[in-house]
Formats: structure tokens, C-alpha cells, sequence
């Protein structure tokens, strides 16, 4: 559907007495080139917010294959799976600097009033915006 890539260089505070890096810090991995592909989009999360959206993670799914060591270079990619309704569905694929596959995840994110804190259909803005960065895309 819709893809981004982040680049993320592994610091010494997110590794774990083993060398690896901690487990938890994946979804923030997950949470940069999510924020790179809105980007994309052409939409901001500042934006959003500032509108009353907001996006929090209802799922969130990690698979490790490999580890990602200190000071490696992490090629982080994102697609947009799905879009439907409010809901939105990302896969990740995390890869090493020899370009190995050494982590995959999946997050559910749903977007909701600011002021009721429910589900709510996303702005038109961004469905337009959306809709556009997919066909730039497909080109």
C-alpha cells in the first residue's frame, strides 16, 4: 500500500547487559518510521493533535529473529497495510547493516476524539493527503 524507511543507529543505553538490544526498544524503532511515514502522508502527528486526533496503539505484535546489536545501523521499514474505517494497520520489517531480516511487527492503530476519547472517523485532510501519497507511491 504505502511504505517508509527509517535509518536508526543502535546507542550503548538501548542495549541490555548481552549486547542486544532491549526488546521493548523495538516498538519505539516501530514509532520513528511510523512517524516518518505520516510524513510521507504529508500529515504531522503535531497536526493531528493540535485538530483533537489522536492515534494510540491498540496492538502491538513483535517477532524476533535476530538480534540488533550496539552501534549497528538499523534499516527500519513500514507499510500501510490497511486503512479502513478509523483503524489503521502497519507491518515492520527491522533490517542489520548486512541487510539481514531480524525482526518483523505489526501495530493496530485507531484513531480517536480528543475530546471523548472514542473511535472516530479521521479527518478529511487526511484521507485526502492519504489517498494522494498512495498514488505518488504506485507511480
Amino acid at each position: 500500500m504505502l511504505s517508509a524507511e527509517a535509518k536508526i543507529r543502535v546507542r550503548y543505553a538501548e542495549t541490555d547487559r548481552m549486547g542486544y538490544v532491549y526488546y521493548g526498544n523495538y516498538a519505539t524503532y516501530y514509532e520513528v518510521a511510523r512517524g516518518e511515514l505520516v510524513r510521507k502522508i504529508g500529515v504531522t502527528y503535531v497536526q493531528l493533535e493540535a485538530d483533537g486526533y489522536f492515534l494510540p496503539i491498540a496492538e502491538l505484535k513483535i517477532k524476533y529473529i535476530k538480534p540488533a546489536l550496539y552501534d549497528e545501523l538499523l534499516t527500519v521499514k513500514v507499510t500501510l497495510k490497511k486503512f479502513e474505517s478509523a483503524k489503521l494497520e502497519f507491518e515492520y520489517q527491522v533490517f542489520n547493516e548486512q541487510g539481514e531480516l531480524i525482526n518483523t511487527g505489526y501495530t493496530l492503530q485507531v484513531f480517536i476524539s480528543g475530546k471523548t476519547r472514542r473511535p472516530t472517523r479521521p479527518p478529511k485532510y487526511f484521507i485526502e493527503a492519504l489517498e494522494q501519497a498512495i498514488k505518488r507511491d504506485n507511480n
